[in-house]
């Protein structure tokens, strides 16, 4: 009785601050509200009690007021998913890294840490979701590991995730990566469809289409971020998915699939940036990022900004934001302009956004997940590869996780096959890490052009493991053991000698420091990676997506070459 009573002395207060009849908690007076139901823009006040919008379009009077004159008011942005560790910062720092870019509620699948250490993991992103200030929500992870073909930390089945399915913050399912294990009715994956039948289930499902992709979605499954091509989207929205446009560090699939959005389909497209690092947030933003490169592509705001927050909202069953309205969760972007989508101040569930508000946040310690990485020593003899008459190679290409399986005669010394500078074949090996089995496996890549040193990195999608490529065997086992010593990170080497390093002791996938540290690491480690010639923008998330053995077309695991089409080993 006493907790209906405390319910109705919420609501009639709610009421009250909406009918104006009492001072409203927070107005913000004289903005240019944009409506993202019709696109219309109209100056009006905005109250807010608590957590909650009560009052638009009209005149109010607030206990704490804020002049928004010539600012444009828009409902708060939605990364609708995305892995926190791949910012490679906590949970708190991402919040105060990325918060203030009008990101109020993100989505995030916590399986890198997961592969790591398991439940332990999940149960951290959990603890730390009910403290950061943005709206941080959770979808299970699906696929521990994602496949049976490389070596994880962990193995998460069902009965490791429901006792986490009534957990507040958690949405649903995380993306069904193994979408062969679905096609070809494995047990295991169908288990944990089954248990989620009726909740929301994410997506994964790269160049599947036709009868396959039907068969995918029968399952239940209504979200993909892995369209590359506005062919693929568009058979995916008209067969009934959300599409989510997504530009990270590393995938940049923005450009190809502007065109879909258009009045028509915006209802059904969101925008997500799956990974993107502290450095590329501060050179070029995030959600923000993606919203004024869409306008400036044609793209009408009214579609755009429904995509980032209204459209994002209804696509995973967040039904009480996504549009500025009485009643509706107070989330709201305040812009100094509406086609370059330049942040201003940042409204989150009714409070200001402020240096203050971050520091009010308690933050959760990770206890047990710093001592990660368990390999062995390595040398350069480890990295060896028995010749062949056509070495399978690894095509990389900038922007795209997607890899080509390229075929190239290589030279050969003492029955090995041996790097090739020339056609920029370079070494890749992935040296597990997490003490169980010792594997190394070892091929070769195209696409990074360097021409001296190697670069390893305990980010290993997704198993985790590292991974090293390198144009001289000497300095990749300098820069995996001294990855090893610093308990997970990136490490530029040449030879013998260390150039750049940053720790990532946090489940080998997170750093400790504030993000403007890991941003300065970054622009040191980019550098660095530079001086061995390597051409790609972001190499070291690059380096991070070669193992993963879910995205076509030839990755790399610690058990060996992978070919994704066939999903089987080829070396």
């Amino acid at each position: 009785m006493e907790r209906r009573s405390q319910k109705i002395a919420k609501l009639k207060l709610l009421i009250d601050q909406g009918k104006g009849t009492v001072p409203a908690d927070l107005v913000l007076k004289n903005v240019k509200l944009f409506n993202v139901i019709d696109g219309s823009v109209r100056e009006s006040d905005i109250a807010i009690c608590g957590v909650k919008i009560v009052g638009i379009y009209d005149e109010y009077s607030g206990q704490t007021e804020i002049d928004c004159k010539d600012k444009y008011a828009v409902p708060g942005f939605i990364d609708t998913h995305l892995h926190v560790e791949s910012s490679l910062v906590t949970p708190f720092e991402f919040d105060r890294c990325v918060l203030p870019h009008g990101v109020t509620t993100a989505i995030c699948d916590p399986h890198e840490i997961a592969n790591v250490t398991g439940a332990a993991g999940i149960q951290y992103f959990l603890d730390s979701s009910l403290e950061t200030i943005m709206d941080l929500r959770v979808n299970l992870s699906s696929c521990v590991p994602a496949t049976r073909f490389e070596t994880a930390g962990a193995r998460l089945e069902i009965d490791d995730l429901l006792p986490f399915k009534d957990h507040p913050n958690v949405i649903g399912l995380a993306e069904f990566m193994n979408f062969p294990g679905v096609l070809a009715g494995d047990p295991d994956a169908l288990a944990k469809i089954a248990e989620f039948e009726g909740e929301h289930i994410d997506g994964h499902a790269p160049l599947v289409h036709g009868k396959a992709l039907n068969g995918y979605l029968a399952a239940g499954i209504r979200t993909d971020h892995e369209a590359t091509t506005a062919e693929e989207a568009l058979e995916k929205i008209a067969k009934g998915m959300t599409v989510l446009i997504r530009e990270g560090s590393v995938s940049k699939d923005l450009d190809a699939l502007s065109p879909i959005l258009t009045p028509e389909r915006s209802s059904f497209i969101a925008l997500c940036t799956d990974d993107r690092n502290p450095l590329d947030i501060a050179e070029e933003g995030h959600l923000d990022s993606l919203i004024r490169r869409l306008i400036s592509h044609g793209r009408a705001p009214r579609d755009v900004y429904r995509a980032a927050s209204w459209s994002a909202a209804n696509a995973f069953g967040l039904r009480d934001r996504g549009v500025l309205a009485p009643g509706w969760r107070a989330d709201i972007v305040l812009l100094n302009d509406l086609e370059t989508c330049e942040v201003d101040q940042v409204i989150s569930a009714g409070r200001l956004v402020s240096d203050e508000l971050f520091q009010q946040c308690k933050r959760v310690e990770p206890a047990g997940l710093l001592d990660t990485c368990r390999a062995e020593r390595v040398e350069a003899g480890n990295f060896k590869v028995p010749a062949q008459r056509e070495t399978s190679v690894i095509g990389v290409k900038p922007g795209l996780i997607i890899t080509e399986h390229l075929k190239m005669d290589l030279p050969v010394d003492d029955n090995y096959s041996q790097i090739d500078v020339v056609q920029d074949a370079i070494k890749v090996a992935v040296v597990e890490r997490h003490g169980k089995t010792g594997n190394i496996a070892t091929g070769f890549v195209n696409g990074f052009g360097m021409t001296s040193g190697a670069i390893a990195s305990s980010v290993g999608h997704d198993s985790h493991n590292i991974c090293v490529v390198g144009a001289d065997e000497e300095a990749m086992a300098t820069a995996v053991n001294r990855c090893v010593a610093l308990k997970g990170g990136f490490v530029v080497a040449k030879e013998c000698e260390v150039l750049s390093e940053m720790e990532l002791p946090l489940a080998g996938l997170m750093s400790l420091q504030p993000f403007e540290e890991v941003k300065e690491s970054l622009e040191d480690l980019r550098k660095a990676a530079k001086s061995l010639g390597c051409v790609l923008p972001e190499p070291f998330l690059q380096v991070a997506f070669l193992p993963l053995p879910v995205i076509p077309h030839l990755k790399i695991t610690d058990f060996g070459l992978f070919d994704v089409s066939s999903f089987e080993l080829i070396q």
